[in-house]
């Protein structure tokens, strides 16, 4: 796997791909691109963590960049530093899901964003084409610390007018956490504490040392199920090492589903303010039911954080997200959040006087299948591959946004091709998986 690059960063195995040489290259092309100005850097628990950011925040200031250190943190923590210093920008230093030996940077603009396409486009062409401008040693920048900004981060989500602590306290909630040793280890079970929860810890302490695969999937999440139930929690929290996807486990052991911590929010979030929604496009139809019981439209993007971001911004959305535990709520900041997400959950709870099983039940019910083909196999390209099922399924008025999406009425079939592996990824979704493995061979049988 060579380093992958991509407009809001670069990411790879520390040492192999993900090198010093390149983290100084495309930091100075982010900091010739910034021109100066402020830049909080916080960072995941990994053990490539500390040398990253060392070489980071010196190349950052060498660009004249004053940098503001923020520790280890989760990356919704660091978007939330841009905002309070007003910063020009924010790197945030985290492989995000994947395993201990990746790191990556992540690069925010002075709203708190993800680099948009044309952002991203601009500093990589700096990177490319040398184009770095170097200060001179009067001019280098300087070097401060916050080390509140997790407390920032907390007392923000608790001054939202719609989450009341005191309500959450009154119902004593019994939370288990599974921080999976990352970014979440302190911030989430402080935020907890601040909710009067008592709070059982797994995997709480930020060494970068994942106990299991760290991205939040049911196959990946037996234990803390288990807990659950051995404990008699009220709920089970579940994030990945940077903190920014959500999953949840009912008090019986039963996973949520990572599509539904957005639906979730989505439900709470309508209840207090209408107005539209925004998700991606292989995202659950659920997202679209609980929107549409509000009188709202649920806008579709493009699979990818940033692409949601502008599309509810577009839109005037009053809150966005991504079927992978991603909940972005705007009067917070542009982007996911696993803190606010669990402080909106507790609230829905606390109000509606409901068990996480009561409440899930009263959710639309969707699964989905998630399957790959090898291009290889077929012998076609993946973009003649989609012309195909576009002109096979006409009648169907495929989607075009992002690959092709074909709408039946008892479900959906996404198929997207990957920018890292020859396969086309094929998303479907229907009332039971088996169905929705029937309505994704429908079409895949089409093409052999």
């Amino acid at each position: 796997m060579a380093l992958m690059i991509s407009v809001s960063g670069i990411r790879g195995i520390f040492g192999s791909h993900l090198t010093p040489k390149n983290l100084v290259s495309f930091t100075a092309a982010y900091g010739t691109w910034l021109s100066g100005g402020s830049v909080v850097v916080g960072r995941d628990s990994r053990v490539t963590g500390q040398i990253c950011e060392d070489i980071v925040c010196a190349t950052l200031q060498s660009t004249g960049c004053n940098v503001i250190k923020a520790g280890i943190v989760p990356t919704p923590t660091v978007a939330m530093g841009v905002l309070k210093h007003k910063a020009s920008g924010g790197i945030i230093l985290t492989a995000s899901h994947n395993p201990e030996e990746w790191n990556a940077i992540k690069m925010l603009n002075s709203k708190s964003e993800f680099l948009d396409a044309e952002q991203g486009r601009q500093v990589l062409e700096i990177a490319n084409d040398e184009k770095i401008k170097f200060c001179q040693f009067d001019q280098i920048g300087t070097i401060s610390y916050d080390d509140r900004l997790v407390e920032y981060h907390i007392e923000k989500i608790l001054a939202l007018p719609y989450i009341d602590a005191d309500l959450i306290k009154k119902q004593l909630f019994s939370v288990a956490v599974d921080a999976v040793n990352g970014a979440g280890s302190v911030a989430l079970p402080k935020l907890l504490d601040r909710l009067g929860c008592d709070v059982h810890k797994l995997h709480c302490e930020p060494t970068g040392i994942f106990p299991h695969n760290p991205e939040p999937l049911p196959e990946h999440l037996d234990e803390i199920c288990e807990y659950v139930t051995r404990n008699n929690c009220d709920l089970g929290i579940v994030t990945d090492p940077d903190a920014d996807r959500l999953a949840i486990v009912d008090e019986t052991g039963k996973l949520f589903g990572e599509e539904y911590t957005q639906v979730a929010a989505f439900d709470f979030l309508l209840s207090k303010k209408k107005g539209d929604t925004a998700t991606n496009l292989s995202s659950s139809r659920a997202a679209d039911d609980i929107t549409k019981k509000y009188g709202g439209v649920c806008h579709r993007a493009s699979v990818g954080e940033i692409n949601v971001v502008k599309l509810m911004q577009e839109k005037g959305a009053v809150i966005s997200g991504e079927g992978n535990g991603g909940v972005i709520n705007p009067d917070l900041h542009p982007g996911r959040d696993a803190l606010v997400g669990t402080a909106m959950t507790l609230q829905l709870l606390a109000e509606r006087n409901l068990s996480a099983s009561e409440y899930r039940k009263t959710l639309p019910s969707y699964e989905m299948s998630k399957q790959k083909i090898q291009l290889a196999h077929l012998g076609m390209k993946a973009d003649d591959l989609l012309e195909k099922i576009t002109h096979a399924f006409s009648e169907n008025s495929p989607n075009l946004t992002d690959g092709v999406k074909i709408d039946f009425e008892e479900g959906w079939v996404h198929f997207r091709k990957s920018n890292t592996e020859p396969i086309v990824r094929v998303y479907s979704e229907a009332s039971n998986k088996k169905e929705a493995e029937k309505l994704a061979e429908k079409v895949i049988s089409f093409i052999r």
